[in-house]
């Protein structure tokens, strides 16, 4: 009899959390539906603020707190990927992140190795949602193992179509500039001088078929480690900080920025949903300053 209460009751319960998850999903879904009748972000971006104070604020193992906060990613790129968001940039790194404690770094590394194999597994979460993954940043700065792990996933998910996460690390927009002047410099050094041998005239000048020597923003557009990303909409900063630390700095002009008090790990459904209704509100405005930005170009 007793084995009998047993059993109906785990099969009651089963029920129930069967019937709360279908109707967690459904409201979810409604909710999707809703924020659709607004202007949808094509790309957010995220400043992942806050992992070393959340582990400190509840006294647990620093590495911890960035765990968490993969964990926190993860459940981001779902929810971004259900609501229909193309493009999701994180800043996961710092080429400023180096001058940490030696073992604080170490530590990152091996977590951040483990973590990009965990994501090249066949039944991982990218696969599964067809996501393709880049890694923004000079890898050669990362120890050898993270630099391969990176450069494999990149190459594992080139062929993917769905949801676009590009990884900052190890970055700063100050470098990415840099690198993009001097890659734009070299092809302009490079087109002249094809065009000396080529078609110089008797001076030994170049002939001027419509190349010009000075380099334009559109020629640093190109050479951006963001070349073919949509500019952001939005540039989440976690644990209410307000600075943008050095971060797509080049790309961010007209993005919405906003910085919820709560830290990176803590980030969940509720927080992106309301920064989404935020963007929305003040899209009218975004867009107007961007139009006149063009006009005046």
């Amino acid at each position: 009899m007793a084995e009998s209460v047993v059993a109906c009751s785990s099969k009651i319960e089963k029920l129930t959390t069967r019937v709360l998850a279908n109707l967690q999903n459904f409201l979810v879904k409604c909710l999707f539906a809703i924020l659709s009748y607004g202007p949808m972000p094509k790309h957010i971006t995220f400043i992942m603020d806050g992992n070393r104070r959340y582990a400190k604020f509840r006294s647990i193992q620093q590495g911890t707190g960035h765990r968490a906060g993969f964990s926190a990613l993860i459940d981001t790129l779902v929810h971004c990927n259900d609501m229909g968001v193309k493009y999701i940039t994180v800043y996961a790194f710092s080429i400023d992140n180096f001058k940490r404690d030696k073992s604080e770094v170490q530590s990152l590394m091996e977590l951040m190795e483990e973590k990009i194999n965990e994501l090249l597994d066949n039944q991982s979460i990218v696969h599964k949602m067809n996501c393709k993954i880049n890694f923004w940043g000079n890898l050669d700065l990362m120890c050898e193992p993270v630099r391969l792990a990176a450069q494999k996933l990149m190459a594992c998910t080139a062929g993917n179509t769905g949801l676009v996460l590009s990884v900052c690390m190890p970055y700063n927009s100050t470098s990415e500039i840099v690198n993009a002047v001097n890659e734009a410099c070299a092809e302009r050094r490079e087109v002249l001088q094809r065009d000396h041998v080529h078609g110089g005239d008797c001076n030994g000048q170049a002939a001027n078929n419509g190349v010009h020597s000075e380099i334009a923003v559109s020629d640093l557009d190109r050479h951006m480690y963001s070349a073919g990303c949509p500019e952001p909409d939005i540039v989440i900063r976690t644990s209410g900080e307000t600075r943008l630390s050095n971060f797509l700095l080049w790309q961010t002009t007209f993005s919405h920025l906003q910085s919820p008090q709560a830290l990176w790990p803590d980030f969940s459904f509720k927080h992106l949903v309301w920064a989404i209704l935020q963007y929305q509100r003040v899209y009218p405005y975004l867009m107007q300053n961007r139009e006149l930005a063009k006009k005046q170009l």
